[in-house]
């Protein structure tokens, strides 16, 4: 979302509430777009903010998704 002009990722209530925008991404593991909901709450936004926003949310993504693939890989070997 944008909270006093800056992108941010993954809100928190606080910055959540007083969001100016709230955007929601979600992608699957090719990068591939699944969803995109976004809401100018307080004040609208341009295409360089949301190309921002959407640049943001896939390098969460993605460093989620590794993150993901390396938890079940060292569970994997812990179980062998």
């Amino acid at each position: 979302g944008i909270v006093d002009g800056k992108v941010l990722l993954d809100l928190n209530y606080i910055e959540d509430s007083a969001a100016d925008v709230d955007m929601n991404v979600a992608m699957n593991k090719a990068g591939q777009l699944i969803e995109i909901q976004g809401t100018s709450e307080a004040a609208p936004f341009d295409r360089e903010q949301l190309d921002a926003m959407l640049d943001s949310a896939t390098a969460g993504i993605r460093k989620l998704l590794r993150l993901q693939r390396q938890a079940v890989k060292q569970a994997m070997g812990a179980t062998q």
